[in-house]
């Protein structure tokens, strides 16, 4: 027997023990490089030995006679008066959800529900649709309205200037049409406890990658109401008490108290105080606020006073912190709370 086939023959085995791996894993239990396995999967691939589920970082492997086949539910749905829980439980039983491990149901139960509910309390619309597919590596669910629109909403709420203004708002939590039944936290920690998270309304979209570790701002066709995408890996560690305790953590009483801005999506460059005000609206809510500038090529001196001298002299509780700014960014921002 050759090294070679000796070696996929130790893949096999492992893949029947364990039920599936990923390309890591492989390379971590065999003591080589992750190149040398893609090879020895390449073949066995090619051989019909085992299948791939998912794509980069997100790949899984099987053995060909026991991968599972996906499985999707999809329903329409009348929304005035639903009860999101009661679909929940529909999805669960007939996707079989109680298999997915503990920690990954948890989350899954929670993002579903929680946008589920906005369709049903924020959409206006009478009709929606949820689709749920499961398969070897990752769960997705869709939630559709055809509503007024999750950004335009929230803009004619606030008296925005347009809905990308309204979009901002969203993703900086604590933001609601209905702050009587609603802590406008749902979308905030969805968006951190997936893997891929999208919402698409009219012609704007967001979406939330961890694999790139990014969030996307881009211009769509239009679509009336809101579509919400979410994906999660069957195989992620991920916690949903994590998820909450990094911006709800113990020293505010576990309170969502804490929020993160990626800056970039306003825009690369910004100069003015009027710039720093629209960025600042509502972040008198928390106690913490980190403002990531990656991305931010260039601070005006009006700019960075409104945030690091006014807005903290006049909110002296809050903390201001800033992660990856370039030098030139960081300087103005110094230079402006040492005024």
């Amino acid at each position: 027997m050759t090294r070679s086939s000796s070696t996929r023959r130790e893949i096999l085995s492992y893949l029947r023990s364990n039920g599936s791996s990923s390309g890591p894993e492989l390379a971590t239990h065999l003591g080589i490089t992750r190149q040398a396995v893609s090879l020895h999967i390449r073949g066995l691939i090619d051989a019909g030995k085992i299948v791939k589920t998912g794509s980069t970082r997100a790949a899984r492997y099987y053995p060909a006679d026991s991968a599972p086949n996906a499985r999707r539910m999809k329903r329409d749905l009348l929304l005035p008066g639903l009860d999101e829980s009661t679909i929940y439980e529909d999805v669960a039983i007939a996707l079989n959800l109680s298999r997915l491990p503990e920690n990954v149901e948890s989350i899954v139960h929670y993002a579903f529900t929680e946008m589920l509910n906005n369709a049903i309390d924020h959409s206006h619309s009478n009709r929606g649709t949820i689709e749920v597919t499961i398969d070897a590596a990752t769960i997705n669910f869709e939630v559709r309205d055809a509503g007024i629109g999750v950004f335009h909403s929230i803009a004619g709420k606030f008296d925005l200037v347009d809905e990308q203004a309204g979009m901002i708002e969203l993703i900086k939590g604590k933001t609601t049409t209905k702050p009587e039944a609603h802590t406008g936290e749902g979308i905030f920690f969805t968006s951190r406890a997936a893997d891929r998270f999208v919402i698409r309304s009219h012609r704007l979209q967001i979406e939330w990658d961890r694999d790139r570790d990014d969030v996307f701002v881009s211009d769509t066709r239009f679509m009336k109401g809101t579509l919400v995408q979410f994906a999660i890996r069957r195989s992620s560690r991920r916690r949903l008490e994590g998820v909450f305790s990094e911006f709800a953590p113990g020293k505010y009483d576990f309170r969502f108290e804490k929020t993160r801005v990626l800056v970039k999506l306003l825009q690369s460059e910004y100069l003015s105080r009027s710039e720093a005000k629209r960025l600042l609206h509502n972040l008198h809510k928390f106690s913490e606020i980190e403002l990531d500038m990656r991305d931010v090529n260039n601070l005006g001196q009006g700019f960075a006073d409104e945030v690091f001298r006014v807005f903290a002299t006049a909110h002296p509780d809050i903390r201001i912190r800033t992660i990856n700014a370039s030098g030139a960014v960081d300087a103005m921002m110094k230079h402006a709370s040492q005024v």
